[in-house]
């Protein structure tokens, strides 16, 4: 059963957050986001530094984690294994960079976030506790 419709999460999630507050049962409660869109927010420009920077960091960070575990789990020292991994992970993780970077031959020359965003949110509850919602919406109305 529909308890109503909402442009934002934070109302929808106001409707769920009343009866919460109540004794009901908001398990029976779902937020249903429909009409899907992907937003692609454009972060800034690609360039080689830019992705050969972005390459070593990311690569750093995968070898700080194999470094740590060949620390523990082999006889090497703590700091050379740890060491190695940074040093290893961040040659890779550029290469890998440089790799993927000159392989789009310059057609994506940015950097982005994607994220899917619903128009529209909609709270419904079981059938079986639709009237017993919407009562206790209504009296928090009051």
């Amino acid at each position: 059963m529909s308890l109503g419709s909402y442009p934002t999460y934070a109302q929808a999630q106001q409707v769920v957050d009343c009866p919460a507050d109540h004794p009901f049962e908001v398990g029976t409660a779902q937020i249903i986001g429909s009409d899907l869109r992907l937003v692609e927010q454009i972060t800034g420009r690609l360039t080689w530094p830019r992705a050969l920077l972005s390459g070593a960091a990311s690569g750093a960070w995968f070898g700080v984690f194999v470094g740590l575990l060949l620390g523990v789990l082999s006889t090497i020292a703590f700091v050379r294994a740890m060491a190695l991994g940074l040093a290893w992970g961040a040659l890779f993780g550029m290469a890998f960079a440089a790799a993927g970077y000159a392989l789009t031959g310059g057609h994506r020359d940015f950097t982005s976030r994607s994220a899917t965003v619903p128009s529209r949110f909609e709270v419904l509850v079981a059938a079986g506790y639709g009237d017993r919602a919407r009562t206790v919406l209504e009296g928090a109305a009051r």
